[in-house]
């Protein structure tokens, strides 16, 4: 008989939240289920209540089931899911073209999350600062540069839970000419920071998507609504004019469990071949 080791089985917990887990992925326990208790858990799979309790645990960290305080954990429902597309930033830039209607009409709620700007809860603020190290080398300017900042949130008025947040940072001395841009109350502007900037003479010729990802803060899975375990997708959109001069930074945070990330690249042709 050939020599072989012994078959390691895995602890009764990870097989307990395999089998549950199968059970949600094939649809057996839709989103908003209960899972079985701990009483029945222990019962169903000849376990102490302590590794029923540990199948759930694994469950929640897996983002498969919520529980709040005094309530039996649910298969989770999925939230809103975001698309993020390469191919807004052409939308943006031939809407900033259009008549105020059209470009009041459609923005990053309606093209990312598929909902209007009146269903939300939205709030922006604005402030100067100095671009400081790290935006210095983004732009090629002098720390001490100032910087308008911009920020952006919006919540679920009926969750409170954050739907998008992002922050932009431009030059001052690009856009100062135009006062306008320099208050907050004219947000949420028609047609975005394209019809903005075509305000003060720029136009943006390239854009740069630079993608990260950690987890969360507490305090950001709370504003999130984050389960254990999910990560949050930093997204860093970086705006170029003709010149090959930075005009914009814009970082916005995406949760990775609702986030969906679409880039297009349109390639150009190979040059035709002679005829031999």
């Amino acid at each position: 008989m050939e020599p072989r080791p012994t078959a390691v089985r895995p602890p009764i917990h990870l097989r307990i939240a395999d089998d549950i887990r199968m059970q949600i992925e094939r649809g057996e326990l839709p989103p908003g289920a209960a899972i079985p208790t701990l009483a029945e858990i222990s019962e169903r799979w000849s376990c102490g209540m302590n590794s029923a309790r540990g199948a759930v645990a694994l469950l929640r960290a897996q983002g498969l089931i919520t529980s709040g305080r005094g309530k039996a954990p649910v298969v989770r429902i999925p939230p809103r899911r975001v698309i993020r597309s390469s191919e807004r930033h052409q939308i943006e830039k031939d809407l900033a073209l259009k008549p105020e209607a059209e470009r009041g009409a459609i923005g990053e709620a309606e093209t990312n999350l598929n909902m209007s700007i009146g269903a939300q809860r939205f709030s922006s603020q604005y402030d100067q600062v100095e671009a400081g190290p790290e935006l210095a080398k983004v732009f090629g300017v002098e720390p001490t540069t100032l910087m308008l900042r911009r920020q952006w949130e919006a919540t679920d008025p009926n969750t409170e839970l954050r739907l998008s947040w992002s922050v932009s940072h431009i030059p001052l001395d690009i856009v100062k000419s135009n006062p306008a841009l320099l208050d907050p109350n004219n947000e949420p502007w028609p047609g975005g920071t394209q019809h903005q900037l075509s305000t003060v003479g720029v136009e943006i010729m390239k854009m740069v998507d630079e993608v990260t990802a950690r987890m969360p803060t507490t305090v950001e899975a709370q504003l999130w609504g984050l389960p254990e375990g999910v990560p949050l997708i930093f997204c860093r959109r970086i705006s170029i004019d003709g010149d090959g001069r930075v005009i914009e930074t814009s970082d916005a945070d995406y949760p990775a469990d609702r986030t969906e990330l679409h880039f297009v690249t349109p390639l150009r042709p190979w040059p035709k071949r002679r005829q031999a």
